[in-house]
């Protein structure tokens, strides 16, 4: 019998493009090899993958995320890593909202997000991001993801064909001029990557482009592009290419930014949130 058949594993699609419940697995125990080649598969074919009810240690998460590749450098601050939480640094972060004396003890504290690829502003973009909930609001706090698979298949191939082997420029600077509300983290970086990216492993080609930190088309002038993002980003934030997430403490969340991108509704600010987010770690993306 193939190894890979021999797991107990259940994947229950969440939507039609995006997203897949995962169930009969304890993530605070090591997988094995069948386990992680079925989880492996199902990241692949769904983008998004959800564990419900979990109870992981740090060490547990790390090794999670680990069999998805190599587990990624984070680049934040250390107050994001307070004592209690930065046992292993810097490969875990905090997702919060929480203060203390003030200051929030975890990054990307307060209300909600526009649609967005992690680490798209870096040379080497993160394969993947997986967030593990602690701490959840009565309401709100809700994350969207869309397929990039379904945007890029359903374009209007004469827009797409004009965008072939283009490449977009990407700009993070939450704290001033893609938020302008005084909640962002204070950082500033920018890249240029292609405009629809195949992924490594799929082969598909998906929409790498995002409403929050995308602003402009390389050899193209701005006034020539922003129209043209602007459709790019309104169809891809179609609803039926979308899985909107409830949180629920427990839950383990996993999606792959090479195809996605993802958002983040608002929610009380007299509430705590908590979560911790590791990634996966990419490579320079082939132009």
């Amino acid at each position: 019998m193939n190894a890979v058949t021999r797991t107990n594993l259940e994947v229950i699609p969440l939507t039609k493009h995006i997203g897949a419940e995962l169930r009969g697995l304890d993530l605070s125990k090591p997988l094995n090899e069948a386990d992680v080649a079925a989880i492996n598969k199902a990241w692949l074919d769904h983008i998004v993958i959800l564990f419900r009810g979990q109870t992981l240690s740090q060490e547990d998460q790390l090794r999670l995320t680990a069999y998805f590749g190599e587990v990624g450098e984070l680049g934040r601050p250390p107050k994001f890593f307070p004592p209690g939480f930065n046992k292993i640094l810097p490969r875990i972060m905090m997702i919060s909202n929480i203060r203390e004396n003030g200051e929030p003890i975890g990054a990307l504290p307060d209300g909600e997000m526009m649609f967005h690829h992690d680490m798209i502003h870096h040379q080497k973009p993160h394969n993947g991001t997986l967030l593990y909930s602690l701490e959840i609001p009565s309401h709100g706090g809700d994350t969207l993801f869309a397929s990039g698979y379904a945007a890029y298949d359903t374009l209007d191939p004469v827009l797409r064909a004009s965008l072939e082997g283009k490449r977009a420029r990407h700009h993070y600077n939450y704290g001033s001029t893609q938020r302008g509300d005084g909640k962002g983290t204070e950082a500033f970086a920018e890249s240029v990557h292609p405009i629809f990216r195949t992924h490594e492993q799929t082969g598909r080609k998906a929409m790498y482009v995002n409403r929050l930190m995308t602003v402009g088309i390389e050899g193209m002038p701005d006034e020539e592009a922003k129209p043209i993002l602007e459709k790019l980003f309104d169809h891809s934030e179609k609803a039926e290419f979308i899985y909107t997430h409830k949180w629920k403490v427990g839950d383990v969340l996993l999606w792959d930014n090479r195809c996605s991108t993802h958002a983040r509704t608002d929610f009380p600010d007299t509430e705590r949130r908590l979560m911790l987010r590791t990634t996966v770690a990419g490579t320079v993306i082939p132009r």
